[in-house]
């Protein structure tokens, strides 16, 4: 057990989430910096579309493939230590980032320190993924997640225009140094956390036998517990459409559609602030699991769509609002679903299985721009995926008719 959170019965009822969900907020602002910087560090460097969609591939797909892994350790080890090591780290790998730039130089430092942090965020969020549950009993799950996510969003809308304002009067490297006080801020926040609240989790299980076996009993669930092999082909389908919009997103602003790099920034702090909309709303009102999934899905597929039919900035700007807007909703059903298909003793190293499984799917987007970007354009890759993720629901809803 972590220090500082007691072993007692005490059933988190309670617990004063602020200082947790501080410490979720600048995480993610640290974290949204380097996503920022990569792809438009990148293009503006090369001028390539396929080039940004094979740098955002190389940042993202290291941190989804160690999903199942740090699931895994977070069944086994302490959920609240995994954490603190997870921004300690972070925060020390963009110090080593910045200082390997001045001494060899190169953008590689840049994918590769946060392509590093990436998999550090991904112990992160599994660690929060299992203590959530524990910390915060006494609320329904759905409105839990809807704060969090609310946490997490606000750092993505200050995250990108914040990056923005820093690359005006500061060269990338010094963008970076700065990230690395904003996860020290976070570990913090934890700290603070720790010593307001006594809250009681669960004790991680022993570790006998294979290294391997949690995945292999991960594997078992995912092929055998009735529901998951469903979630996971929605969420992978609405994961082709988030990547590309992701991947495509700075070279169709600053390229094809001939806006600003400050116009980018801005796109993406409004598709924060749509999503926090979509979060109060759901934290506030009760819907059900069906009815977040119907509609977050058939929104995204719509504007997959116009983003890549737009042929000017604001339809470009409505089709991703409504992509990433309405991505946590569906983010929100994913995992209350989860929840309860899950079984308690399993949910990390299940959940950081399944989690990969339906990721995978947005480094493969990105890596499609870069091979097929130079033929179709940006906006045939767009259009592509989105018919596939519309396919994949067509599928799964025909098939759960016949069960």
């Amino acid at each position: 057990m972590g220090a500082g959170v007691r072993d007692n019965h005490n059933d988190g009822a309670n617990a004063d989430g602020r200082p947790f969900y501080t410490s979720l907020f600048f995480s993610r602002l640290a974290d949204q910096i380097l996503l920022f910087l990569v792809p438009l560090v990148v293009f503006e460097t090369t001028g390539s579309v396929a080039w940004s969609g094979i740098a955002f591939t190389l940042e993202t797909l290291p941190r989804f493939l160690s999903f199942p892994v740090c699931g895994a350790l977070c069944d086994r080890m302490s959920p609240l230590k995994l954490l603190r090591i997870s921004q300690l780290y972070r925060a020390l790998v963009c110090i080593a980032g910045v200082v390997a730039f001045q001494w060899v130089g190169g953008v590689g430092w840049l994918i590769a320190l946060s392509a590093v942090c990436g998999v550090l965020t991904t112990q992160g969020l599994m660690a929060r993924e299992v203590m959530l549950p524990q910390i915060f009993r006494q609320h329904r799950f759905e409105k839990v997640l809807a704060h969090a996510q609310i946490a997490d969003q606000l750092g993505m809308v200050l995250g990108p225009l914040l990056a923005s304002l820093l690359l005006r009067w500061m060269p990338w490297p010094m963008v970076v140094g700065a990230t690395a006080g904003f996860f020290l801020i976070a570990d913090g926040a934890v700290t603070l956390w720790q010593r307001q609240n006594v809250v009681t989790l669960a004790a991680p299980e022993a570790a006998p036998g294979h290294w391997a076996a949690p995945i292999r009993t991960a594997f078992a669930q995912v092929l055998h517990l009735p529901g998951l092999k469903a979630v996971i082909a929605l969420a992978a389908g609405v994961n082709l459409v988030i990547g590309v919009t992701l991947a495509t997103s700075a070279a169709m602003v600053t390229g094809l559609l001939q806006r600003t790099a400050g116009d980018y920034a801005l796109l993406q702090t409004a598709g924060a602030v749509a999503t926090v909309i979509i979060l109060l709303f759901i934290a506030r009102t009760v819907l059900s699991l069906r009815t977040l999934g119907l509609v977050s899905y058939s929104v995204m597929l719509a504007g997959g769509l116009l983003t890549g039919l737009a042929g000017n900035f604001w339809v470009y700007t409505t089709g991703f609002l409504l992509v990433i807007g309405f991505d946590k909703m569906f983010n929100v059903y994913i995992r209350s679903l989860r929840q309860k298909l899950i079984p308690p003793r399993d949910l990390g190293k299940t959940t950081g299985v399944i989690v990969m499984l339906n990721n995978l799917s947005q480094p493969l987007a990105g890596l499609l721009v870069g091979v097929f970007a130079g033929v179709m354009e940006g906006r045939g890759v767009i259009l592509g995926l989105a018919g596939v993720m519309g396919l994949i629901g067509i599928l799964v809803a025909w098939m759960g008719r016949g069960e």
